[in-house]
């Protein structure tokens, strides 16, 4: 049944929220379906490895770009209407995926699925808001894990139907997943009211005043991209890793690999609950030094499954403990201007995804898994400067 209305902190039910939730996994995991598949890709289409990597890389700088552009609508508009006509697209775009016979074309059609996978972000704000106090990071960190959950199941389902019936089918069936959401959200995301009264030109003036004006969250959203941008130099380099001697594995089996991330989905609601306790500071360096042990692990014995399979079950912990208690942070900084806030730690966020994936492409070309993991460990190290010699 539909909820009508919501009101500030008077709390949302639960089954709103697990069904957005369970939407927002479904609609990320677009972001990731590629990343099992890159080997595949570069042979199907002959092309070079570092083209290949150019997929999730694009895909990821639009959904920056989303994030800067699309985002802010959700204080201005009716946010129901914004998630459809954004979904509706997603749906195009995975299709002309599916049916593109050249890079370009797919590289295209990535930066729009980029755009419009976003819309999660703006149920973020929405949980948020309408939450009651002491529950906004608990419920926050369900949202989260449905998110992670989608992460781990894209490349899960990727990895298989990749292997068994070809990459392009996974697109397909991709876009058949949000032509179900479409009608999913018209039909329990209630109306909500919009945050900020002007124009779209006053709004973003607001945005890049609220930037500016807000170290706190400049500080913040450049310590959690630096981390994502190391947690994405695994996920950009693994397939080739692992496609190779001495493994020589099938899609199938590197898309398994993400069931091992499952740790992290399941860590996403108990560091909810931690952050009023530790606060964002002491989780990020908690998250930190677990991703730099994951990098460590995988390079001392990279020739080992199990060394993969715990490398990526600690550094899944370490990124949920570095997202969750600094992105909880910013909301609270300027709940009345939550989308805002938002879209500028997202937009940090994955542009840090995106400088992590370029980085891991380049050292792999040049320097293989050393290369890799050479970025990997950098960047978080980047994370951990901002964190020392600043009082955030």
């Amino acid at each position: 049944m539909m909820v009508k209305y919501l009101e500030e902190n008077k709390g949302i039910p639960a089954s709103l929220l697990w069904g957005l939730a369970i939407i927002s996994g479904i609609a990320v995991a677009n972001l990731y379906y590629n990343q099992p598949l890159l080997n595949r890709i570069s042979e199907d289409l002959r092309i070079s490895e570092f083209t290949a990597n150019l997929v999730p890389m694009t895909t990821q700088i639009g959904y920056a770009l989303g994030l800067l552009f699309i985002i802010p609508l959700g204080d201005l508009y009716e946010r129901r209407k914004i998630v459809v006509i954004n979904f509706a697209l997603l749906t195009l775009s995975m299709f002309f995926i599916a049916v593109s016979p050249d890079i370009r074309f797919i590289l295209f059609a990535s930066l729009v699925t980029g755009i419009c996978s976003v819309m999660p972000q703006v149920f973020i704000p929405v949980v948020s808001q309408f939450s009651k106090p002491e529950n906004k990071a608990r419920n926050v960190g369900i949202l989260v894990s449905g998110l992670l959950t989608g992460i781990l199941g894209s490349r899960v389902i990727s990895g298989i139907i990749g292997e068994y019936w070809g990459w392009r089918t996974m697109y397909y069936v991709a876009s058949c997943f949000m032509v179900a959401c479409v009608f999913i959200v018209m039909k329990i995301l209630p109306d909500t009211p919009s945050n900020y009264q002007g124009t779209y030109r006053g709004l973003m003036k607001s945005l890049f005043s609220l930037y500016v004006n807000n170290p706190a969250i400049r500080i913040i959203s450049l310590r959690a991209g630096f981390c994502f941008g190391s947690f994405l130099a695994l996920w950009a380099c693994l397939a080739f890793k692992l496609s190779g001697p001495p493994f020589y594995t099938g899609n199938n089996l590197i898309g398994m690999l993400g069931l091992c991330g499952i740790a992290g989905a399941l860590t996403a609601s108990f560091v909810g609950s931690s952050v009023r306790r530790l606060g964002a500071r002491k989780l990020t360096y908690i998250g930190s030094v677990l991703m730099i042990i994951a990098w460590i692990g995988m390079l001392l014995f990279q020739y080992t499954y199990i060394s993969f399979i715990i490398g990526i079950v600690i550094i899944d912990i370490g990124m949920q403990c570095v997202q969750i208690s600094n992105q909880t942070r910013v909301l609270s900084l300027v709940p009345q201007a939550s989308s805002r806030a938002n879209t500028i730690f997202m937009t940090t966020y994955f542009v840090g995804g995106s400088l992590g994936t370029f980085l891991a492409g380049s050292f792999w070309h040049a320097l293989g898994w050393l290369g890799v993991v050479s970025v990997g460990i950098f960047l978080v190290i980047c994370s951990l400067a901002v964190t020392v010699f600043t009082k955030q």
